[in-house]
């Protein structure tokens, strides 16, 4: 396949142009015309760079490119190896950041609300999502059932929460400070990626159950979704490599 026409065909897909973001989306480095191998991943890092010349990939594509609006805009260290990995070896490099958080069937939050049994309700925000468990349970039960899909134990914090949990709010990543947003729709739950110090005082405070993940584990299924989507819908080549990251 043609290297713009994957990314025309994506950026159809999750509705990029509807979203302002702080990174570019699409085809951030342009490699080799055509396409025959991709790589997907959730962080263009060194490691999966690595892993795409392993796989003699043509294209990778990430939620988490380059290009941020708050990075540095120097080439040095890091950057430039990264770079001249890329381009010394003709690599498209693709990626797709809110859009694959938002997207109601392939993004994140849906994947998240998949695997656990959730029924998608509504957003609060168009990255943070509610919606109804299929059944009542408590919030240790939920732990459990998170170690059984995501195969990690989350950080639940629960002081003064209700017992049990009905009502469920979420956002992958980097979605602590939605907690506040998430209490006033009357949830009993929130659930996220990362952590930050005030979030122990704000659960408590606020008698809500909270749950961190991991960023990194949030945001796993949504490139893997994509990935399934494109090999079921244009039979491309697709390999998913997850370079393991508890953060």
């Amino acid at each position: 396949m043609n290297n713009f026409l994957l990314e025309e065909i994506i950026n159809k897909k999750l509705s990029s142009n509807q979203y302002k973001d702080i990174v570019p989306n699409g085809l951030q480095i342009e490699g080799k015309p055509m396409i025959k191998k991709i790589i997907t991943g959730v962080t263009a890092c060194q490691a999966l760079l690595e892993q795409a010349l392993f796989y003699n990939a043509d294209a990778i594509i990430v939620h988490h490119g380059y290009f941020w609006e708050n990075e540095s805009r120097y080439i040095h260290n890091m950057q430039k190896k990264r770079l001249q990995t890329i381009l010394s070896n003709e690599i498209n490099l693709y990626s797709w950041h809110l859009p694959l958080d938002i997207h109601p069937k392939l993004g994140n939050n849906a994947q998240i609300a998949k695997k656990l049994n959730i029924s998608i309700q509504g957003n609060i925000l168009p990255y943070v999502f509610w919606g109804l468990m299929d059944k009542k349970i408590t919030g240790f039960e939920l732990v459990n059932r998170i170690k059984n899909k995501f195969n990690i134990i989350p950080i639940h914090l629960f002081e003064n929460a209700p017992l049990y949990i009905n009502r469920i709010a979420w956002c992958s990543g980097r979605g602590q400070s939605f907690i506040k947003e998430a209490y006033k729709l009357g949830v009993d739950a929130f659930l996220t990626g990362e952590i930050s110090e005030e979030t122990m005082h704000i659960s408590r405070e606020l008698g809500i159950h909270f749950f961190s993940l991991g960023h990194h584990i949030t945001e796993k299924d949504g490139i893997k979704s994509l990935g399934k989507w494109l090999y079921n819908k244009y039979n491309l080549n697709v390999h998913f490599i997850n370079i393991d990251n508890p953060a």
